[in-house]
């Protein structure tokens, strides 16, 4: 997980040197997952390539004013959030929008199963279990954890409390909570709890 100090690092040499190696570091270490929370907004792989494209050119061009970033991954993924909201409102004339029904796709689950020594089955339960997160609250988890914003980064991309982020978070632990200790008692051979 890339953290803001590196960003702001590659960033710092983009706009003062114009190193072209420190921004095709940059593109190779986010591209993937800003284009994964584009296309959670956009519901399309193109859309979401372009509008990620879009924003690293508009990086490059505007490079000599990015010292002044003090949380460049917040940065992004709010530059990311807001064209990707403005190619919607373009759009809009086309097609109904239900935010609310925002797909998050997930690559990988937080848990490290190597540190944990989970097992490939447990694994796929909890893959399962976020998957069937409210969408909020999937999108709310899958920012926190896989991509390292705080919760007050969360929610000010997506306008929403602090509090909020607290709860769709302490909701989604509760749930993973729940998944592993089903597997626990499975393995144990006892039965599961009602609930």
């Amino acid at each position: 997980m890339p953290d803001n100090a590196h960003i702001k690092r590659l960033l710092d040499q983009i706009a003062l040197q114009d190193s072209k190696a420190a921004y095709k570091e940059l593109f190779l270490l986010l591209y993937k997952q800003l284009c994964q929370f584009a296309y959670g907004i956009l519901k399309s792989h193109n859309d979401a390539e372009e509008v990620v494209s879009d924003t690293f050119a508009f990086v490059w061009e505007k490079r000599e004013k990015l010292t002044n970033i003090e949380s460049p991954l917040s940065y992004l993924y709010t530059s990311i959030k807001n064209r990707s909201l403005n190619r919607i409102e373009r759009q809009k004339r086309q097609r109904a929008l239900d935010t609310g029904e925002w797909i998050v796709p997930l690559n990988s689950v937080y848990f490290d199963p190597e540190k944990l020594l989970m097992t490939e089955e447990l694994i796929q339960k909890i893959r399962k279990a976020i998957e069937e997160l409210p969408v909020r609250c999937q999108l709310i988890f899958k920012l926190v954890k896989e991509d390292g914003l705080k919760y007050k980064e969360v929610a000010d991309l997506l306008q929403i409390s602090v509090k909020t982020v607290e709860t769709q978070m302490a909701i989604a632990i509760r749930r993973l909570g729940k998944c592993m200790y089903l597997d626990i008692t499975a393995h144990q051979g006892q039965k599961t709890p009602k609930k």
